[in-house]
């Protein structure tokens, strides 16, 4: 998932690919969010290195044409954001003045916005579980206001993507996204279309987010009607922003930055932009077969050129040295990024790193599956298993403070997850369940309450348990 704007518009001119592709399909994009930064901040965080030797990517980069565009959008965010910091009163006050006046019109009414915003939120919410459980249930450790935030930031992204990777995408030309742009910047003006671009408008009129990261993202839907491979490394790097980093600059105004962090604004944009470029390469090392037997290629040309491999190499599928070589080094890199947006997850407002940490940690398993099937992603699909998925959550005691805060009010957690875990008795949703106990487990555990934390910890295992032998549950289990 992922955009451009104002700063893009200088940027997209000299970053946009020149011939155009005869397919029309297009890859799935890493839906995950964001996260913060390493300290110091005025390089962006872009873990590169010329596959040849990724080893040295630790010299002082020298920012590309690419990541110059995608800098630009990064400094703009944190400025937003500074000013917000900086003239606390005042931009509240002037955001105030800005909230869509049919937001204020349904207040005074009792409505919470355009047609019961607080449906709109809830409708959110609930495309949010369908679609990403594991990070929907550790949103409710937000607070309500950012926990629908996020919701409404989501399922844009959801809906921009569903355009080009959905059952009507054959049908949508370069017009009908720049009508969603349009759209797009509608509802930033405070005219929503739609009960969920409603919970937007409200959102972008509440939190210091920038239109650009939005923008940028259907940039990239545009760029996937009609590219299909990518020169160079650079090419790959600012599809993979446009479609999944964006996400993270979009969010971060919402997560929030911990009021005790010493890191720079920029600093943490940086790092929540490096989990959605690691996320995105991580779906494309996944998904070579796939994508080839679409006819797309999302792996740099040049570097595959460099190891002695073309695309015809890519449509066989047949796992030689020579590719597996080139995969251990493709690998490398987004464990690059992955390592570089988890040195910002302490950088995060406290009640928002665990969703952020368990997306990262998830996802990264991907690439550990890929090694274990002997780098063959042309007709193995990585896969990592439920139990396993939720055993490698950081369950560490000495994390519990980092990735977990409940706010001052403890039944704004407790409540949605007591609620998640009674409505799943009825349901054969273990891995649901598991994720629900396992998050009361962290929250009790915040909150010194042994007992009840031992309890939710037992019926974690019990679920996983269930999730390991399926064909030896316990009645008691079999809801």
């Amino acid at each position: 998932m992922a955009g451009s704007s104002a700063v893009w518009a200088a940027h997209h001119a000299s970053c946009r690919p020149h011939q155009p592709s005869s397919s029309s399909s297009h890859r799935p994009r890493a839906r995950l969010l964001p996260l913060p930064p390493r300290r110091g901040g005025a390089s962006l965080a872009r873990p590169r290195a010329s596959l040849a030797a990724t080893a040295a990517a630790t010299a002082a980069p020298v920012r590309t044409a690419s990541e110059e565009a995608v800098y630009e959008v990064v400094l703009r965010q944190a400025a937003l954001v500074e000013e917000g910091v900086a003239r606390k009163g005042a931009a509240a006050r002037r955001r105030q003045q800005q909230r869509p006046r049919w937001a204020e019109e349904k207040e005074e009414e009792g409505l919470r916005g355009w047609g019961l915003l607080g449906d709109a939120y809830d409708r959110c919410g609930e495309v949010c579980a369908e679609y990403a459980k594991t990070f929907y249930l550790g949103t409710q450790l937000m607070t309500p206001e950012r926990r629908k935030a996020v919701w409404a930031i989501y399922v844009w992204c959801r809906r921009t993507d569903e355009l080009v990777d959905g059952p009507n995408a054959s049908y949508i030309t370069p017009t009908a996204l720049d009508r969603w742009e349009k759209r797009l910047e509608d509802l930033f003006e405070g005219h929503p279309y739609d009960m969920y671009d409603a919970a937007l408008s409200d959102t972008v009129s509440k939190f210091p987010i920038d239109i650009q990261p939005f923008k940028d993202m259907i940039e990239g839907m545009r760029l996937d009607l009609w590219k299909s491979r990518y020169r160079t490394f650079d090419e790959l790097y600012l599809y993979c922003y446009y479609v999944a980093g964006t996400v993270g600059l979009m969010t971060v105004p919402v997560m929030g930055i911990a009021p005790d962090s010493k890191a720079s604004t920029e600093s943490v944009y940086n790092a929540a932009l490096a989990l959605g470029i690691a996320n995105q390469l991580t779906n494309i090392l996944r998904d070579v077969g796939e994508d080839a037997r679409r006819g797309r290629i999302y792996l740099p040309l040049d570097e595959l050129a460099q190891a002695g491999l073309t695309e015809d190499d890519i449509f066989r599928g047949k796992v030689t040295d020579k590719w597996r070589r080139f995969m251990k080094g493709q690998i490398q890199r987004a464990r690059l990024f992955f390592d570089e947006a988890e040195k910002g997850v302490a950088h995060l407002d406290s009640a928002s790193r665990w969703p952020v940490l368990a997306s990262l940690w998830l996802y990264r398993q991907i690439l550990d599956a890929i090694e274990a099937n002997d780098y063959n992603n042309f007709t193995k699909r990585a896969y990592v298993g439920k139990a396993k998925k939720l055993l490698s959550l950081p369950v560490a005691s000495s994390l519990y403070p980092l990735i977990v805060a409940v706010p001052e009010d403890p039944e704004a957690v407790l409540d949605p997850l007591n609620q998640a875990t009674q409505d799943l008795q009825v349901l054969e949703y273990h891995e649901k369940a598991a994720e629900a106990y396992y998050l009361k487990a962290m929250a009790y555990n915040h909150l010194g309450k042994l007992d009840e934390r031992e309890e939710a910890a037992s019926c974690f295992q019990e679920h996983i348990t269930a999730l390991e032998n399926p064909h030896n549950e316990e009645d008691s289990l079999a809801y």
